[in-house]
This record gives C-alpha cells, sequence and structure tokens, in this order.
C-alpha cells in the first residue's frame, strides 16, 4: 500500500527534519529512534485524502476535521490559519504539503486520467499555485507508475519532463552525490518532489531509499512522505523494516484505523 509507505517514510524521516547533525553517519544510523521519531502532519493531511475519498467526502472537510483533531503536528503557519479558521478558501501556495499527502490517490485510482484529475482537486483546495498542483499530480502519478509495472527510468523520465534541469535547480536530473554538497533545506514542492524522487531512484530497497533521504539536510518527514508510496509500491513492500509494528506504535487508533481499512 502506498499510503503506507508515506506514513511510514514522513515517521522516519521526521527524526531529522529540523535537527539533522552535520555529520550524520546516515549509512549505518539506526533506522529508527524512538525518542525522536513520530508522525507529523503529513500523515495527518494523508489519511484525511484517504478518508476523503473512501467515505465521499470533500478534501476540504476531512483535511479541518482531522487537522483539528491533531493541530500539533507541525503544520506551515499559513495552512494551519487555513483549517483552523472559517476562510477554507485555496491561497495560492506551491509549498510541498500538497505534494506530500496525495499517496492514496496514486494507489487507489487505476484510471490514469481520474487518478491525474484527484490529484489536481486534493491540492486545488489549498495549493491551487500551478507549482503546488503539478507537485501533487506528479508525485501521484509517480505512485500509479510503480504500481502499474513501470521501471526506474520510465519513472525517471517523467518526473525530468515535469522537473528538468534548465528550469529547477534540484531536477531529478542531478545526482545525490552532487545534492549532498549543495541541496538546502527548501519546502516548496518544486524543491521537495524531484529531489525526493532521485532519493528512490537510487534507492535498492524501501530502507536504502529512507536512507539517501537521511544524507541530505532536508524536509525528510516529508521526502518519506512523498515518495515513500512509490518506494513501497516498487518494492512491493518494506523488506526487513516491521512497518506495521512501527506504525502501530506511533499512530493513534483513528489513523492507523483510516490507515488499514
Amino acid at each position: 500500500m502506498a499510503v503506507k509507505g508515506a506514513v511510514l517514510g514522513d515517521i522516519l524521516g521526521s527524526q531529522y527534519e529540523f535537527g539533522r547533525p552535520k555529520e550524520l553517519d546516515w549509512k549505518n544510523v539506526p533506522l529508527l529512534n524512538k525518542k525522536s521519531a513520530g508522525f507529523t502532519d503529513d500523515t495527518v493531511m494523508t489519511l484525511a485524502v484517504k478518508k476523503a475519498i473512501k467515505c465521499g467526502k470533500g478534501f476540504a472537510d476531512t483535511m479541518v476535521e482531522l487537522g483539528r483533531k491533531y493541530p500539533d503536528r507541525g503544520y506551515g503557519p499559513r495552512f494551519f490559519d487555513w483549517f483552523t479558521g472559517d476562510n477554507h478558501m485555496p491561497y495560492n501556495s506551491f509549498g510541498n504539503g500538497s505534494a506530500m499527502r496525495v499517496s492514496f490517490v496514486g494507489e487507489y485510482f487505476d484510471d490514469y486520467g481520474k487518478m491525474q484529475e484527484t490529484a489536481a482537486k486534493s491540492a486545488e483546495v489549498s495549493h491551487n499555485h500551478p507549482e503546488g498542483i503539478k507537485g501533487a499530480v506528479v508525485t501521484a502519478t509517480c505512485i500509479w507508475l510503480a504500481k502499474h509495472g513501470s521501471d526506474k527510468k520510465e519513472i525517471y523520465d517523467y518526473v525530468l519532463s515535469n522537473y528538468p534541469a534548465v528550469e529547477y535547480e534540484y531536477s531529478i536530473y542531478y545526482c545525490l552525490d552532487e545534492l549532498r554538497s549543495r541541496y538546502t533545506w527548501n519546502d516548496t514542492c518544486q524543491g521537495s518532489v524531484p529531489a525526493a524522487m532521485r532519493c528512490f531512484y537510487e534507492s535498492e530497497d524501501y530502507e536504502s531509499f529512507i536512507r539517501n533521504i537521511y544524507s541530505l539536510e532536508c524536509d525528510s518527514d516529508t521526502f518519506g512522505a512523498i515518495a515513500g508510496g512509490v518506494a513501497e509500491e516498487y518494492y512491493h513492500g518494506f523488506g526487513n523494516i516491521n512497518a506495521d509494528g512501527i506504525l502501530r506504535e506511533f499512530l493513534t487508533d483513528e489513523l492507523y484505523g483510516i490507515l488499514s481499512e
């Protein structure tokens, strides 16, 4: 399930979102430190999108509902104001929040056009800037491609066509060795989606994908949520990681119920 890959990526990535040591031994550090990990707004909004689709509710309605139940999970200030206030109109954002919450769309819809249309709609309720919409559509499409048997080169080519190196500083074109030398923390779709997908592209399994995220000073929980669903679908699971155990331990009963249904 792509949505499980996204939520697990959020939890594992949360350890280094803001407090990554400069000289982190990302190849060998324990994958999980229970004292510093937890689910974030990425998980809450991912499950809000799933609930909306499964229950036939509006995206804004479920985002407001779950956001207000879990208000202390690291939301950006504009999105926090959006779901806690009375005005739920979109605000032209291109933040990576539209991409981190869309994994269930790529998993759920077999029809390519319906998947892309729904991904755009899930973004537009708040992140209606063209780059915000693109981030959601590209992320959902990468999951769809992985689920439907595309190889890594096909996924890479799709991402590159949307984030070419001549226009995007952190295009998937750039290898991680280069990005490690110059990447700086970035919470936009255009600064997160292609780099997160590069972390997947250079991985060998779900764990190495996560460790690639650890190698960058990045919005690591959101990188995990963006490309975690792609990695799960492509590798058909989590290898030796006790994903269900981690998810059950860290999520509330309510959130685990939405994830598992």
